[in-house]
């Protein structure tokens, strides 16, 4: 993350270097209202596009392009309000300044976290005695208590292990010189974007409660805007529908039982992109045939690039609309999946708390799974995005999806 001095400097070279520059090529040396106006606007595009990276980074799996794409939004958000409210300012000055920040900020993290390493200290006992591979990460093992700590910048201690006395007060002491110490599974979640549940302690269900205020806000802005996606593309999803029943025999839409918020089974729609089975599967082997494998011989020409795009996923918008689902949360399981797994993974049904996603947590940060060891890591990664249920954390995995669409990431 951006220090204040290169905050500081960031705002002097991509607000006051256009400023300055266009009262001299544009008024001859004079101060104008435009240029005053549009310094102000511009500042402010710097100081909103910083503050939204920084909640982005908060989250693991952030990168520095995510600070390019902070501030083309936050300076796109300021001109379109500019020209909402028909306040007068000069465009060429305010474009000048966004190329200046959008280079200036994103070199400046990219040279911070190519660079950087975070250097935590680790208490031997419980979850401290298996910390996970992290980038950019270093995990120093503390060996005794009373040696003096090296250069850290935090220190991490499962708080539930069972500690000697000498270490609680080493851990006490470590707090009151105000180095940050962080409980282990906590730590662990934050930096890999899992949150394993294998037991329920006393705050394991608290966790769990999204936030309700901003659950009846999603869910409201989900409706809207897939009424307004289903009358802009309906002439594209009937052109691919019609591609579809060319290409193969069968119709354009599959449909499939799928397990959704509290547990309640709905119909899903998606493009069919497979063969129409001759048969259907025995009972004993329906979850296998829910599954989806590498290089699966039932996918269609057509449906292998419906997949790679993720093209036929677009008729859930109707599932959206309806209020079986979201635009951002788990992914919905297949009924016979999902009964499998509730048998073979802890508190596998937790991740219906939720209403289920066109796109999660989950599928950008590991992408399509069907092993159950796979499986588990993904219900861990859905338990991650519950727990820090939140508007920054839709923000990063919609721009982490925009990602994956173009590089066809996880495709099956």
């Amino acid at each position: 993350m951006a220090t204040k001095p290169q905050l500081a400097i960031g705002i002097a070279i991509s607000c006051l270097v256009p400023f300055v520059a266009f009262i001299g090529l544009l008024n001859n040396g004079k101060v104008a209202d435009i240029q005053l106006a549009t310094l102000a606007s511009s500042l402010v595009a710097v100081l909103v596009g910083y503050a939204a990276f920084r909640r982005l980074n908060l989250f693991p799996g952030s990168y520095s392009g995510y600070m390019l794409m902070s501030m083309s939004a936050s300076f796109a958000l300021v001109a379109l309000l500019m020209f909402m409210f028909r306040f007068d300012y000069s465009r060429p000055q305010l474009f000048t300044a966004y190329i200046l920040a959008a280079v200036f900020f994103t070199a400046a993290q990219v040279a911070i976290s190519e660079h950087k390493i975070l250097r935590l200290g680790i208490v031997p006992g419980g979850r401290g005695d298996d910390p996970p591979a992290v980038r950019n990460v270093q995990w120093i093992r503390l060996e005794s208590p009373s040696e003096p700590l090296p250069d850290l910048g935090g220190v991490v201690v499962d708080l539930r292990a069972e500690l000697s006395d000498e270490w609680e007060s080493a851990v006490a002491s470590f707090a009151l010189q105000g180095l940050p110490v962080y409980h282990a599974p906590d730590a662990f979640s934050q930096l890999t974007g899992l949150s394993p549940i294998e037991h329920l302690s006393e705050n394991t269900l608290g966790s769990l409660n999204p936030n309700d205020l901003y659950l009846r806000f999603k869910s409201l802005v989900d409706r809207v805007l897939a009424a307004v996606l289903v009358l802009v593309l309906m002439p594209v999803l009937l052109a691919i529908a019609l591609v579809i029943v060319l290409d193969s025999r069968g119709g354009a839409i599959f449909r499939q039982r799928r397990v959704g918020f509290r547990g309640e089974v709905f119909m899903i729609w998606k493009f069919r992109t497979m063969h129409v089975a001759q048969e259907a599967p025995a009972l004993t082997e329906a979850h296998r045939v829910a599954m989806t494998m590498d290089n699966d011989p039932r996918i269609t020409r057509v449906g292998r690039v419906l997949r790679r795009y993720r093209i036929d996923e677009l008729p859930q918008i109707v599932n959206i609309l309806a209020g079986d689902m979201s635009f951002i949360g788990p992914r919905p399981e297949a009924e016979a999946l999902s009964s499998w797994y509730s048998q073979e993974i802890p508190f596998y049904h937790y991740r219906h708390i939720l209403k289920p996603g066109l796109t999660g947590w989950a599928q950008v940060s590991q992408g399509h799974v069907a092993e159950l060891a796979d499986v588990r890591s993904k219900v861990y990664l859905d338990f991650f995005y519950i727990r820090y249920f939140s508007f920054w954390l839709d923000v990063l995995i919609l721009l982490r999806t925009v990602a994956i669409i173009s590089t066809g990431f996880g495709a099956k």
